[in-house]
């Protein structure tokens, strides 16, 4: 797909209408309080975008953000999704809408799982809370 004239003029990254950021380059991976490695992509005032992977077997905290509506698109791998008691399998393909205040817990299956994570308003440490 061939790139924008704006983005050619700022190399790939910034230019007045374009903000366009790199798995590789840009999106270095760190570990959440949850327990999850993230990659985020684009954080800005109105809403944030981060990739998300689990291990095979592993499971995040369990948490809800006050504010923030998430959507997980799970574009690799399965898993078991917790939210508010009410637990489905999610696969890749599977978008899935978190409400703001809704408790919830991600289980990766074997095969792991990679998922995209959508805040709005944006993701927040704020706005995380932890069951005891």
């Amino acid at each position: 797909m061939p790139r924008s004239r704006a983005a050619e003029r700022s190399g790939g990254g910034y230019s007045r209408r374009v903000l366009l950021r790199n798995r590789e380059r840009d999106a270095l991976p760190f570990t959440t309080k949850d327990g999850s490695t993230i990659r985020e992509y684009l954080h800005t005032g109105a809403q944030s975008v981060a990739e998300a992977s689990l291990e095979p077997g592993q499971v995040t905290r369990r948490h809800y953000h006050a504010r923030s509506e998430e959507i997980y698109l799970i574009v690799d791998g399965s898993g078991e999704l917790e939210v508010e008691g009410e637990t489905r399998s999610v696969a890749a393909g599977d978008a899935i809408l978190i409400p703001p205040g809704s408790w919830h817990e991600l289980t990766a299956r074997s095969d792991g799982v990679r998922l995209l994570c959508c805040c709005v308003p944006p993701y927040s440490d704020d706005d995380t809370f932890f069951a005891r």
